[in-house]
């Protein structure tokens, strides 16, 4: 099966051909562990889940090796530490938690590894860790020791930017970037910082201090999947300055033409049309939203807006994805085929065209027998025991017990026998007035609680 690809550095769809099928690699920049992660975290964590799910299936499951990793060191975390009068090492692993807690519960597949950014500052045990990353800059005269701090030389760089596709002017006011009189260049960007005696440090040839945060993935990367890998995702909102500054670094590094074969980034989100602030009151947390939803619904709605596409995420979205959820699982045959259909594989293997996939679902569901449901559902991550699980618990308390239900069934059939129909009509009504709502069939009469 041929897999394409959208490619944000060449801006084309094309072809995708693995470095090495036995080992098809692919790096997520993941979450910044301050707090807990918000709804348009959860674009990019369900998007590469199902990316990966694919080239699990394309390639086997022991051949794809996923790496999404942990920021646990980083300005904001210090701040939020402070603010909290925590250690800054208990807020990271409570919130890290936390993150792991809600992306399970959205359906999502552990990557193969998770590193942290503190465990790859200093690693000699790593094929390469930041300070040696650093060290490597230093030396083939990309980065320059400044004050304390070591900058990446941008100038050195003959084709930076081809990533985000910005101007000189677009780049520097992107970056948001600081004044500083010991830059050479105001593009010039932080690879180490001096850190106070009250802040994470850490030893280096530079003195006591800590990373910037874009070398942090390009140590890592190239770590655990090599100088140069197939696929680096992450949301759109990172092209520049993260992403751009991270193929700077590791190209200069290794001498490299390309850090990842392929850019993939998923769009912007916002809600109910707005984009999403805390200072509009929209500010929604993966962790707050299944308080009300399961992560399966959560999951659907999102994977109902294909991935480079702007979602409007909504509460309509949601409803309707519950009900989608329902339908399907409600269909889904007992005993079924195990694998996916065909045609939602290949609407997959169309860069990852969800939209299309879930209208080939709805088809599968409309033909006699469901065979492929049951499996092609649990391809895209979506889990009937879940869901069956919080729809059980939604449902209303029963006024009337079992037993006075199926007491008051056979009553209905005897005056049902006895053409007495009126009867018939007064006991079902009178059971849908309690919420109780009977279906008849050639089988008989089976019964269930109103949603």
């Amino acid at each position: 099966m041929e897999l394409k690809f959208y490619d944000t550095l060449t801006r084309e769809k094309r072809p995708f051909a693995p470095i090495d099928p036995h080992n098809v690699r692919m790096y997520v920049c993941g979450p910044t562990v301050y707090d807990f992660a918000h709804i348009g975290n959860a674009r990019p964590v369900i998007v590469f889940d199902v990316l990966f799910r694919l080239l699990r299936h394309v390639y086997g499951t022991d051949h794809v090796t996923y790496v999404r990793n942990i920021t646990d060191v980083d300005d904001k975390i210090n701040a939020r530490a402070a603010e909290r009068g925590v250690p800054i090492r208990e807020l990271t692993e409570q919130t890290y938690q936390n993150f792991k807690d809600d992306v399970t519960a959205l359906g999502t597949l552990a990557p193969t590894y998770e590193p942290r950014a503190t465990e790859y500052i200093s690693n000699p045990s790593a094929p390469t860790d930041m300070i040696r990353l650093i060290q490597k800059l230093i030396d083939n005269g990309n980065a320059y020791v400044a004050e304390g701090h070591v900058l990446f030389d941008v100038p050195s760089m003959k084709d930076y930017g081809k990533l985000s596709h910005r101007s000189l002017d677009e780049m520097i006011a992107g970056a948001r970037i600081e004044v500083a009189p010991y830059k050479r260049d105001a593009q010039d960007f932080v690879l180490w910082k001096p850190s106070p005696p009250d802040l994470p440090g850490w030893d280096s040839p530079w003195g006591r201090g800590r990373p910037g945060w874009h070398i942090e993935c390009s140590a890592m990367s190239a770590a655990l999947l090599g100088e140069t890998f197939d696929i680096h995702g992450g949301g759109i909102d990172l092209v520049f300055p993260h992403h751009e500054n991270e193929i700077a670094q590791s190209r200069c590094a290794f001498h490299k033409p390309v850090m990842a074969n392929f850019w993939m980034h998923n769009g912007f989100l916002q809600v109910e049309g707005e984009k999403m602030s805390k200072s509009l009151g929209n500010f929604v947390t993966i962790h707050e939203l299944l308080a009300d939803w399961p992560g399966d619904v959560i999951r659907l709605a999102m994977l109902g807006t294909h991935y480079r596409q702007p979602v409007n995420w909504t509460l309509e979205k949601l409803n309707e994805a519950e009900k989608t959820l329902a339908a399907w699982f409600d269909a889904a045959a007992e005993n079924a085929e195990p694998r996916p259909d065909p045609a939602v594989v290949e609407a997959l293997a169309d860069d990852l065209n969800t939209p299309k996939a879930i209208a080939e679902i709805h088809a599968i569901r409309n033909r006699a027998g469901h065979k492929a449901l049951a499996g092609t559902i649990a391809f895209l991550g979506l889990r009937s025991e879940a869901f069956e699980q919080w729809r059980e618990s939604r449902a209303p308390a029963l006024a009337i017990s079992e037993d006075e239900i199926a007491a008051r069934v056979a009553l209905r059939l005897e005056a049902r026998k006895a053409r007495n129909f009126a009867e018939s009509d007064r006991i079902r009504d009178e059971l849908a007035a309690m919420g109780i709502v009977l279906k008849d069939s050639k089988e008989g009469t089976t019964w269930e609680v109103a949603r």
